[in-house]
This record gives C-alpha cells, structure tokens and sequence, in this order.
C-alpha cells in the first residue's frame, strides 16, 4: 500500500508563492486522494507492479485510464513537492553551464517555463528535462501524463498547472503564479542531481515503495 509522502518542508514554508491554506487543501487532500483512490484501485489487480513507475506505464499500455491517471498524479505530485525549496536559489555548475547553453541565461529558461506554462490549454504539468546527452528541454503535459512514457528523458522539475495549484492565491494569473514560483522555489540542487541522473552518473529519483 502506498502511503501519502510527508511534504519536506513546512505548510507555510513556501508562503511568498503558495500559501499554508493552498499547500495543505493541495497535499492533504488532493494528493491524498489521489494515493487512496491509487492503493483502491491497485487491490482489485489479480498482479501489481513493483514500483510506482512501473504501475504507470503498465497502466499506459493496458488502456487501464484510471488506474493510470491516479497512479500518475500520486507520482505528480511527489516530484512536485521535492521540485520546490523555501530557500531561494540558483543553479550551479553542470546544470547551469546546460541552462545557458540551451536558453541563454537563466531569465531565458524562466521565460520559456513561463510562456509554456502559461500557454498550456487545460490542466497539467510544465516540466524542465533532460536527455541522455545533457541536452535541456521545457515540456508541458496534460491532465496526468508526465515523462516517464518518453524515452531518453529525466525530468529535472515540474510545476503544477492545475488551477488547484494557485487559484486560491493567484486567482486566475496563472502567468503571474509561474513567474513567482520559477523566481522563488525551485529546488535546484534536486534538479541538479536529476541532471547528473541524466547523463549517468547516478540514478534518478524514484517514488518510495509501498
């Protein structure tokens, strides 16, 4: 049985983006339902995979839609917490030196995030990515579909697009969400260890076991 992940950080620790109020309706309740919907939906398969990301894309082949779209936002939402960090920072290193080879500078990463964020029709994900050869991407998403299904690619970070996600403090600007979270959250030594992850020097992150 999976079990809902404790978020690493306080509920009011990312308050100059996201209040208490929305991180703990969105932890508690939308993740929350998403995992006990999950384990509900896993207890009538005759044969479970072993681990999370095997469970999605098992479910993405099968056609089980429910099955995937649960499994799929349980994944979601526990990269999208370690994606975030109270302590505002920069990247450094590899990671940089990708960033600035890919989009200029960091204010052109932010912009490209922002603007296919901001673009996304519908609910989603926004995702910065990576390649086997280091190579940066931004990708948007719908509903719950992620990475997993694309080959050759680690995810790196991951903002909600979901009105879920900002509504409550940013209203409808979801513009003005992205670029307050892209200025102030990023957990980027995460980032930076999936970006290591993706040239192969290490493993990626992984969902905890149930």
């Amino acid at each position: 049985m999976y079990v809902l992940p404790d978020l690493p950080y306080a509920y009011d620790a990312l308050q100059s983006v996201i209040s208490d109020r929305t991180l703990r309706f969105h932890h508690d309740k939308h993740h929350g339902g998403y995992v006990k919907a999950l384990n509900e939906l896993l207890a009538r398969e005759t044969a479970t995979s072993a681990t999370l990301e095997a469970v999605i894309l098992d479910a993405s082949r099968s056609g089980k839609q429910k099955l995937f779209n649960n499994a799929a936002q349980a994944w979601n939402h526990s990269f999208f917490w370690l994606s975030m960090s109270p302590k505002r920072q920069r990247p450094s290193g590899a990671l940089a030196a990708a960033i600035d080879k890919t989009f200029g500078d960091l204010a052109g990463l932010k912009t490209a995030l922002v603007e296919a964020g901001a673009g996304h029709f519908g609910s989603g994900w926004v995702w910065l990515v990576a390649d086997q050869e280091g190579g940066l991407d931004v990708r948007s998403t719908h509903d719950a579909d992620d990475t997993l299904s694309q080959a050759g690619t680690t995810p790196l970070l991951v903002c909600d697009l979901w009105e879920h996600a900002y509504y409550l403090d940013h209203q409808n600007n979801r513009k003005g969400f992205l670029e307050g979270w892209f200025d102030a959250l990023p957990n980027w030594p995460f980032a930076a260890s999936q970006y290591e992850a993706a040239r192969g020097h290490g493993a990626p992150w992984r969902h905890p076991a149930p």
